[in-house]
C-alpha cells in the first residue's frame, strides 16, 4: 500500500466508519453477516494464513479499517466453542450443571477475557513500541483496537481444532499414562501454541506502518525449549487442562 499525504489522511480518519456501533449491531443480525467468507477464512487460516491477511489489505483499501465491520466470525468461534465443550462435558458425564458452567468457563474466560488481554497487551505495544516514525508528508496511523481483537481471533481458531478437535478425538489415547501418551500432548500443545503465535506474527506483519514484527515470533523459541523439559518431567498438559474440569 502506497502511503497517503496528511491532508488525505485527515481527510481519510474523518470519513471512516465507527468502528464498534454497526459491528455491535449486526452480531444479533443473522442476514447481515457473511457466513460463507467466515468460513473461507477458517479453513485458510489452517491452510494458507497469508491469503487471509492479503485480504485484509484489500478491506482496509475498500472499508478504510483494517478491522473486520463483520462479527460473524466470532459468533461462528464462539458457536464452535459451546459444541466442543459440550462433547467433552458428554464425554466425561459431567451433570447438566457442571456442563453450563464449564461452557460459560471455556466462552467468557478463556476466549473472551483472554482474548482481551491479550489483544490490549499487544495493541499497546504495537501502538507504543513497535510503529515507525511517520515523516511530515505521511499521515499517522495506529493499529485499532478492535482489530488487535481480530489477530486474537485468527489466532484462536487454528488452536481450537488442535487442542479443542483434535485432542477430542485423541483423548482416550492422551490422558493414559506413561511417556507416549505424555510426548503426544506436549508435541500437540506445542503446535498449537507455536502456530497461535505465528499467525500473531503475521496479523500484526502486514501492517505497513510497523517495525520489529518479529518480536512476536519470540515466545515458539520459548515454547521450542520448554517443551522437551515438560517431556523429561512427564508433564501431560492434556491430563493436566481436563482434570481442572473433568473428573
Amino acid at each position: 500500500m502506497l502511503p497517503t499525504t496528511a491532508s488525505k489522511g485527515r481527510g481519510a480518519a474523518r470519513s471512516a466508519p465507527p468502528l464498534f456501533g454497526p459491528y455491535l449491531r449486526r452480531i444479533v443480525k443473522w442476514q447481515q453477516m457473511d457466513i460463507e467468507y467466515t468460513f473461507w477464512q477458517m479453513v485458510h487460516l489452517c491452510t494458507s494464513p497469508k491469503v487471509v491477511y492479503q485480504h485484509t489489505k484489500y478491506h482496509k483499501q475498500t472499508k478504510n479499517q483494517w478491522a473486520r465491520d463483520d462479527p460473524a466470525f466470532i459468533v461462528i468461534l464462539i458457536l464452535f466453542l459451546v459444541f466442543a465443550t459440550s462433547a467433552y462435558c458428554a464425554a466425561f458425564g459431567e451433570s447438566a450443571p457442571h456442563a453450563a458452567l464449564t461452557i460459560i468457563s471455556v466462552v467468557f474466560v478463556h476466549f473472551l477475557f483472554a482474548g482481551l488481554v491479550l489483544a490490549t497487551l499487544c495493541w499497546f505495544l504495537t501502538n507504543s513500541y513497535l510503529r515507525e516514525e511517520p515523516n511530515s508528508h505521511v499521515v499517522e496511523q495506529r493499529v485499532e483496537w478492535l482489530y488487535a481483537f481480530d489477530v486474537h481471533c485468527n489466532s484462536f481458531f487454528p488452536a481450537f481444532v488442535i487442542l479443542y478437535v483434535l485432542q477430542y478425538f485423541l483423548s482416550p489415547l492422551l490422558i493414559a499414562h506413561g511417556f507416549l501418551p505424555a510426548l503426544l500432548s506436549n508435541l500437540l500443545f506445542m503446535v498449537a501454541i507455536s502456530y497461535y503465535h505465528y499467525l500473531n506474527f503475521l496479523g500484526y506483519d502486514v501492517l505497513p506502518f510497523l517495525d520489529r514484527t518479529t518480536f512476536f515470533l519470540y515466545p515458539i523459541g520459548l515454547v521450542i525449549i520448554l517443551s522437551p523439559l515438560m517431556i523429561l518431567v512427564g508433564f501431560n498438559p492434556t491430563r493436566y487442562f481436563l482434570s481442572l474440569y473433568f473428573r
